[in-house]
C-alpha cells in the first residue's frame, strides 16, 4: 500500500489508515546458539582449495569472532578491512548507520589474507562477500548464505549433531555472545560489541536467567579490582584458543 501511495497519490490514504492498526502480537522464536563444538565441525567443513570454500569459512570466522549482524558483514567492503598493525580490525556500519570498530584474531587475519588474494583485487570499494551474476560481481545476499550454511549442517550433522539441520546466520552471533560470558568477559563490553544501547537488550538477548543476570553483574565487580584479569583477555583462554585453531 506504501508503494502504491508513491504510484497513485488518489490512494495515499489506505497506507496512512493501515498503519493505525495494531500489529498481532506473537511469541518471538527463541535463539538458540551453537556449542563450541558445532562451530569447530561447522569451520573444518569448507573446502579451503576453492575459493567459495575459503570465502564461506571467512564468514563464518567473522561471524562467530566479532558477532557482527549478516547485514553488517555482507555490507563490509575491502576498505573497511585494517589488517596490518599491531590490532587489526574491521569497521562495519550498524543500525542507525552507527559505526563500529570489531577486531580480528591473528588466525583470522591469515585466513581472510589468504582470501583477498585469491579473490579479490586491489578494489577498496568491492564487497567483501560477493557473487558473480554474469560478468558482474554483487554483493552476495542473505538467502545465498543461508543456502551455503545448511549445506554445511547437512555434511556435519551425523558427525556432530550439536549442529542443527536448520542452521542460519544469527546463531553465530547468539553463539559468539555466549561463548563470551562462558569466557567471563563483562556483559556491558558483550553490550557494546553487539552495537546494543541498553544493557538489558543483551541480556534479553541472551535469554538470561535472573541467577545467571547477577553472575553476569558479578564481573563488572571483578572489571573493578585491578588485580583480576578476565579470563576472555587471557592468551591461554578457550575461546581465544578454538577460535586461532581455525
Amino acid at each position: 500500500m506504501k508503494y502504491l501511495g508513491t504510484r497513485e497519490v488518489k490512494y495515499k490514504y489506505l497506507y496512512s489508515e493501515a498503519i493505525d492498526i495494531p500489529l498481532m502480537k506473537t511469541e518471538k522464536k527463541k535463539v538458540s546458539g551453537l556449542s563450541k563444538k558445532a562451530v569447530k565441525a561447522l569451520m573444518a567443513a569448507p573446502n579451503q582449495s576453492t575459493p567459495t570454500g575459503r570465502r564461506d569459512l571467512v564468514f563464518m570466522i567473522i561471524a562467530y569472532g566479532t558477532a557482527a549482524r549478516i547485514s553488517e558483514i555482507l555490507s563490509i567492503k575491502v576498505g573497511h578491512l585494517f589488517l596490518d598493525g599491531s590490532k587489526p580490525h574491521v569497521t562495519v556500519i550498524g543500525k542507525g548507520g552507527k559505526v563500529r570498530t570489531l577486531y580480528l584474531l591473528p588466525k583470522a587475519v591469515a585466513h581472510i589474507r589468504k582470501y583477498l588474494n585469491t579473490a579479490h583485487g586491489e578494489d577498496p570499494e568491492k564487497f567483501l562477500f560477493y557473487s558473480r551474476n554474469g560478468s558482474k560481481e554483487e554483493r552476495i545476499s542473505s538467502k545465498a548464505i543461508e543456502k551455503r550454511l545448511r549445506m554445511y549442517a547437512e555434511k556435519v550433522h551425523e558427525k556432530c549433531s550439536d549442529v542443527p539441520l536448520d542452521l542460519h546466520e544469527h546463531q553465530f552471533r547468539h553463539a559468539c555472545a555466549s561463548h563470551w560470558l562462558e569466557e567471563g568477559m563483562n556483559i556491558v563490553e558483550i553490550s557494546v560489541l553487539f552495537g546494543h544501547e541498553q544493557l538489558v537488550t543483551t541480556m534479553r538477548y541472551l535469554d538470561i536467567s535472573t541467577d545467571d543476570q547477577i553472575k553476569a553483574m558479578a564481573t563488572l565487580e571483578d572489571e573493578n579490582d585491578s588485580k583480576v584479569s578476565a579470563r576472555w583477555k587471557n592468551n591461554n583462554g578457550s575461546l581465544k584458543s578454538l577460535a586461532a585453531r581455525q
